[in-house]
């Protein structure tokens, strides 16, 4: 190994070392010591698959956290700085794990005691700054959608690299075309303020309150409009839960849990408020995180059991279409491909919810998507503080997109659709980025439900 990894032989940690005891990563020692550094997860990792570098892959990064907290590097070494922030937490490595590493939870701790001592960039500051203040945020997107529907992103995307790709990732959260995959197909008109079907009293499955999300509620209105209809349909009683904020995942990955532990106080409150048996997301990160919500404030006594309650209540929007059937609807001659969420696939575990909704769809041809369980690049904030290690994951991804021929990509995560739509307004192609219930509700809409 080079750099950081090989600077680890520093000599014996001093008795009274600072990065020894009662410490974010002191606390998930039992984790880090399940380690056996066999290397499964090299393959599993985009970054080293990226860069080929050993520091930029889980196991060195393992290695450099043991470093740390043995005393032997500093928190606030450039090194440790460079690798642990240059990694996408997509937790890939955690799928291809043989002795089950907890690496999501490992990564999170560490950048919590690098942010202690090392600020993170402006950038990032101020973007979770921004969603941390529900006003602040209806501002930020109220402009980003006045540069969408103004045709302004559209154009600053064709700004060279990094310059022109946030404005590529806006630019492709616009929903007021037909599908590029039935070009003589009418879109359905469905207007975002309309009220979801109530479902029949008698078959009324269970009562479920959807987290309406920051950049879905903000860039993908109509989707949290489409999620409500298409539960509502297949026999769910939907009630409101008022008071709900960002669900934190964006500020714990980066290191500020004690953001994300005030905003998942917000959240348990007003959803136990809401009475809902189950809570829907369908966004893969945000699902992730309230389903993380136990371990985030396990160290509250007065938390710990409400969060870990409300977390045993958290689905993904598929994993209750999933347990509804779903419902078939009208044909789409649609063809599209699959790429699978990080925080779905890898965090929540669920591989089968997205493809059952989409198999309730007739006449979907659906074109495999070789790694789909590849990070795209996106990973919350990542694209836009790290935009070169994103770029070259992202060219990956598009390879793969573009092998497939379809001019549509399913995917069912906030992050992902901007990432990977942002690639394909790029290129050109004319194909766009789509959630797997767009397609569903769609399919319904034509059906008459």
């Amino acid at each position: 190994m080079s750099g950081a990894t090989a600077s680890v032989a520093r000599g014996a940690p001093p008795p009274d070392c600072p990065a020894v005891g009662a410490s974010p990563l002191g606390s998930a020692r039992a984790g880090l010591d399940s380690c056996v550094h066999c290397g499964f997860c090299l393959q599993a990792c985009p970054t080293y698959l990226a860069l080929e570098d050993e520091n930029d892959s889980p196991r060195g990064r393992l290695v450099l956290m043991r470093a740390v907290l043995d005393g032997r590097v500093a928190i606030d070494d450039v090194d440790v700085a460079t690798h642990l922030s240059r990694c996408l937490g997509c937790r890939g490595c955690e799928s291809a794990c043989p002795s089950g590493v907890p690496y999501g939870h490992l990564l999170e701790a560490a950048r919590e005691q690098l942010a202690a001592v090392r600020p993170l960039p402006w950038m990032a500051r101020l973007i979770l700054w921004v969603f941390a203040r529900p006003v602040a945020l209806r501002v930020a997107f109220w402009f980003g959608r006045m540069a969408r529907d103004t045709g302004i992103a559209a154009e600053l995307a064709r700004l060279p690299g990094a310059l022109g790709f946030p404005f590529a990732m806006l630019a492709s959260t616009a929903r007021d075309a037909a599908p590029a995959s039935a070009p003589n197909a009418a879109p359905a008109s469905i207007p975002n303020d309309a009220p979801a079907p109530a479902p029949d009293a008698a078959r009324a499955r269970a009562t479920v309150a959807t987290l309406d999300g920051c950049v879905m509620e903000g860039l993908f209105t109509e989707v949290n409009r489409a999620t409500e209809r298409v539960l509502a349909a297949n026999g769910y009683s939907l009630c409101a839960a008022p008071g709900q904020q960002c669900c934190g995942a964006l500020h714990v990955h980066a290191g500020d849990a004690a953001t994300a532990r005030d905003l998942a106080r917000t959240n348990i409150a007003a959803f136990e408020a809401s009475g809902a048996e189950f809570v829907a997301a369908n966004s893969a990160g945000c699902g992730a995180m309230m389903k993380e919500y136990g371990q985030l404030l396990a160290g509250d006594p007065a938390w710990r059991a409400r969060a870990a309650a409300f977390s045993a209540r958290v689905r993904d929007a598929t994993e209750l279409l999933a347990a509804a059937g779903p419902r078939p609807g009208a044909p789409l001659p649609h063809r599209i491909t699959y790429d699978a969420p990080c925080h779905l696939e890898h965090a929540q575990k669920l591989s089968a919810p997205p493809l059952q909704v989409l198999a309730a769809i007739p006449d979907l041809e659906h074109v495999a998507l070789e790694d789909r369980e590849q990070c795209c690049g996106s990973a919350g904030i990542f694209n836009l503080i790290e935009p070169n290690v994103s770029e070259r994951v992202l060219a990956a991804k598009m390879q793969c997109i573009a092998a497939t021929g379809a001019p549509m990509v399913v995917t069912g995560n906030p992050g992902c659709l901007m990432q990977i739509g942002a690639g394909l307004v790029r290129d050109g192609r004319g194909a766009v980025a789509r959630h797997p219930i767009e397609l569903l509700d769609e399919s319904y809409t034509r059906a008459g439900r």
